[in-house]
């Protein structure tokens, strides 16, 4: 009897999906597999729940101006391989907030907008094999930190830029092989960042003198570089701020060996400290110059006779028996610089005066 129940029970799970209208299969795990079944939209029957996704081998239409699969926000794994998606727009798949697996593998891009993946905060393995790319807009999805598997073989891709060099620090595992690769200066930091991770199978495919030689290998020279050539400190950072932990034949592991690249704010306020010292040094002391001076000629001046009192009305006469007169202004004739100095009548002409008020007495 329970055999018979458990058969009956098999049987009916097994045909739920054709008596529910839709093609695809489905399991008590959250695992639902489409693949294969000429689709161009996703099932509207499909559980919200599931968090596995198999549509590949199909016909899909992906949204230009829309979420893709917005009904499905528990999935974790989506496999889209071997779809025709020509270009991946912005925002498809902004509402997988907790998807750790996206297959892209055999679509045909050519192009990823740079807001691609923008919400796949969560990403650890993103498969991008068998394309046709020929440049890589990832950076918004390597910002996020958390991708640690990234397969890019056999595309398009030519040369590598120097901020996803930077970017890919983090990310353990990165598959290049099977890329025409240009082998000239540009490729230097490239070069480098291959060579510290002893990473083998990325070949040059041109120019022709290099064609089939590993990338790692070949050195300053080799690449067509001048010897006074210099690269931006970017590029330098690229290659050397990232130091490897684990190498394997087709994988590149790493860790960051320093921030770097920041040290230009301390020397601007170096800079800036040193110019202010350096003016306030010189008001300084051309303050204590300026007060300087102007004790030298702080003098006392003599007192307006006007405003003499009884006191310098008595020796009036003395002052004017040793002194010579004052004009109608009641200044001095010559040297008037406040100051009454000893002596200022000198001895002969004291004897010269007194010579002339004695009396003459004819002889």
């Amino acid at each position: 009897m329970d055999c018979a129940w458990y058969l009956c029970v098999c049987s009916l799970f097994c045909a739920w999906p054709a008596a529910t209208g839709h093609p695809c299969r489905t399991d008590s795990k959250g695992w639902a597999d489409c693949s294969g079944k000429s689709l161009q939209h996703t099932p509207d029957s499909l559980p919200g729940n599931i968090t596995r996704l198999d549509l590949s081998f199909n016909s899909l239409a992906m949204p230009r101006s829309r979420t893709f699969l917005i009904h499905f926000p528990s999935l974790r794994a989506l496999n889209l391989s071997n779809n025709i998606i020509p270009t991946v727009y912005p925002a498809t798949f902004s509402n997988l907030w907790v998807l750790q697996l996206l297959d892209l593998t055999s679509c045909d891009i050519i192009h990823l907008h740079p807001k691609a993946f923008q919400g796949l905060e969560n990403l650890h393995t993103l498969l991008l094999k068998n394309n046709k790319l020929q440049a890589l807009q990832l950076s918004a999805l390597l910002a996020f930190g958390a991708l640690v598997h990234l397969d890019l073989r056999n595309n398009d891709l030519i040369s590598v830029d120097v901020l996803i060099l930077q970017l890919m620090e983090r990310t353990q595992q990165v598959l290049l092989q099977g890329n025409p690769w240009i082998c000239n200066c540009s490729m230097y930091p490239f070069q480098q960042w291959l060579q510290q991770r002893q990473a083998v199978h990325v070949l040059c495919a041109s120019p022709p003198g290099l064609q089939g030689q590993e990338v790692g290998t070949l050195n300053f020279q080799d690449l067509g570089c001048r010897r006074n050539q210099r690269f931006p400190r970017t590029l330098l950072s690229a290659s050397t701020d990232l130091l490897p932990t684990v190498q394997r034949n087709d994988t590149t592991t790493m860790t960051p060996a320093g921030t770097g690249g920041n040290s230009w704010p301390y020397l601007l306020g170096f800079l800036a400290f040193a110019i202010v010292t350096s003016v306030l040094i010189a008001l300084a002391a051309k303050c204590k110059l300026f007060h300087k001076n102007f004790a030298s000629y702080r003098h006392r001046p003599l007192p307006d006779s006007s405003s003499m009192g009884d006191s310098h009305a008595e020796g009036g006469a003395a002052w004017g028996e040793n002194q010579p007169r004052l004009g109608a202004a009641g200044l001095q004739p010559e040297d008037d610089d406040g100051f009454i100095e000893d002596n200022y009548i000198q001895p002969s002409e004291r004897l010269q005066e007194e010579d002339e008020l004695e009396p003459h007495f004819p002889l």
